[in-house]
């Protein structure tokens, strides 16, 4: 099967992104022509854009002298208020598991760390479904990031099993008589207990009607492909309630995460670092406000895939370009709906991602001052330092994993993906505002993840602020008053559900109850 068959075989596009990743390690060996340095290339990296040049000068200048009122200030770092809603579950100490267990449901889980949670919510739900037992699930290699970190490695295992106890029982491995159901075994050949064909958003009915039997006839069954296999509707309310207690509860990371995570934290929230000189220093401290250890967390999700993928332009010129339209016809053979619009047109319906220079605007318009400690969780941003500079000078205090702690620190979870995906999370769910530069499986896991414990969480008006990145015209003044108006109902306020909407992302009113 040639690379183009082998891609375009997984019709899924989730799927298809994650497979590009592999393709983008691969391009350089098939493809040395596309990065091939032009110009003067720096030493270390090749060149294929030219480092752009703030595209937003205006605002940036305003930006930068901008005033906030103590007030605006106060309201934006104030903590959401009772919204009438609380976690549904309560503590559950008498037992429902089944007198008999129908058999071991193992589950193979791909995609990265936010994804793999959602699948391991579903297994529970599957599991029970069927009255059986779920094998502790088993996480892919991961085909992007090479991380091949297992369950036991990002997840306290005991805790897992524990929290659930009383509603399915779980095992960490199957028992000796099907030591051979292994993720090698099904990799080898046809199997008659792999179930290959679940649906995306099975019902109940289908696991009953196509799983169950094979479980009964062999003791054992392994599904595979697994992501995103469990329908969002027209399920009973335990169910639903008992996914969120997984998600919310019963998956704990294990303590070398939490524990390089509340370092972190306490490092944003009590450090003052010597490099920014006395001055600065007291001005952080005399603000009253983002001073006195608070934080915000920015998800800045802009990698190369995402870049080539929107078809928008973002400032680097014809070389840039070139490079990403080269990039999007060896992954998707052009097969990339924005393509085939201008970048006006594009943004003007908000379907361009944020750069790095433009959240930094949203975030100085909403009320973050240049005091502000702002976390940056984030794995790779396409064009690197060059094109967070104007981030960086907007907010002098932005930190990350690796400035925040030490090579030693940090030494558990550094070239492991998963892991360092898992002290992100860890560090977004502790802070006081979390926002997301655009949409995206972190972004949405801690969407909801913060809404059921009603913390406030920023959501960019992408509609508003594409046509206002276009207004070369525009100034400050009106510029701030737009994005304010624009998000006042867009920080954490609750969202319920709506058909076909995830249950992690929009808890409510699945798995939270009136208070």
């Amino acid at each position: 099967m040639s690379m183009k068959q082998w891609l375009f075989h997984h019709q899924n596009q989730s799927q298809r992104m994650a497979f590009a990743g592999v393709f983008a390690i691969l391009l350089p060996i098939f493809f040395p022509h596309l990065f091939r340095p032009l110009g003067r290339a720096s030493p270390s990296l090749f060149s294929e854009w030219i480092a752009p040049r703030p595209r937003h000068l205006p605002l940036l200048k305003a930006a930068l002298n901008r005033h906030i009122p103590i007030r605006q200030q106060s309201e934006l770092w104030a903590p959401l208020p009772d919204q009438g809603w609380k976690a549904c579950n309560e503590p559950t100490t008498v037992s429902s598991l089944p007198a008999h267990s129908q058999g071991y449901i193992q589950v193979f889980l791909d995609g990265g760390l936010n994804q793999q949670r959602m699948g391991v919510c579903d297994a529970v739900a599957v599991a029970m479904i069927l009255n059986a037992t779920l094998v502790v699930p088993h996480l892919d290699l991961n085909p992007v990031w090479q991380d091949s970190s297992s369950f036991s490695d990002i997840f306290d295992v005991d805790h897992f099993i524990n929290v659930l106890s009383n509603e399915v029982k779980i095992v960490k491995e199957p028992p000796r008589e099907y030591a051979w159901s292994t993720r090698e075994y099904y990799a080898t050949g046809i199997r008659p207990t792999r179930i290959k064909t679940a649906p995306v958003h099975a019902s109940a009915q289908w696991y009953q009607e196509n799983v169950l039997p094979v479980l009964q006839s062999y003791g054992i069954v392994a599904i595979a492909p697994f992501s995103h296999r469990l329908a969002f509707d027209q399920l009973p309310t335990h169910l639903q309630r008992l996914r969120c207690k997984v998600n919310f509860e019963a998956l704990a990371f294990v303590r070398d995460v939490k524990v390089l995570g509340d370092l972190i934290v306490n490092r944003l929230r009590n450090t003052h670092h010597q490099a920014l000189g006395s001055e600065l220093r007291e001005n952080i401290d005399g603000s009253g406000h983002e001073g006195s250890g608070k934080y915000v967390v920015l998800h800045l999700r802009f990698d190369k895939d995402m870049a080539a993928h929107s078809a928008c332009d973002f400032g680097g010129g014809k070389t840039e370009k070139l490079a990403l339209a080269k990039y999007r016809q060896v992954l998707w053979q052009g097969r990339v709906l924005n393509s085939q619009f201008t970048d006006d047109e594009l943004r003007s319906q908000g379907r361009c991602p944020l750069t790095p220079e433009e959240i930094g605007l949203l975030l100085a318009a909403l009320g973050f001052s240049n005091n502000t400690r702002l976390y940056l969780a984030s794995h790779k941003v396409y064009g690197g330092e060059a094109r967070i500079a104007t981030l960086k000078q907007l907010f002098p205090l932005m930190e990350d994993k690796k400035t925040l702690a030490s090579a030693d620190e940090l030494a558990k979870v550094e070239g492991k993906a998963s892991l360092l995906a898992a002290v992100d999370y860890y560090v977004s769910l502790k802070s006081d505002i979390f926002i997301s530069a655009s949409p995206g499986n972190m972004h949405n896991a801690l969407v909801g993840h913060r809404a059921y414990l009603n913390s406030k969480t920023i959501r960019p008006n992408m509609v508003l602020l594409g046509p206002l990145f276009l207004n070369k015209s525009i100034v400050w003044p009106d510029f701030e008053a737009a994005v304010l108006k624009g998000h006042r109902n867009r920080q954490g306020q609750i969202r319920l559900r709506k058909e076909k909407q995830s249950i992690f992302t929009y808890p409510a009113p699945d798995c939270m109850c009136k208070s």
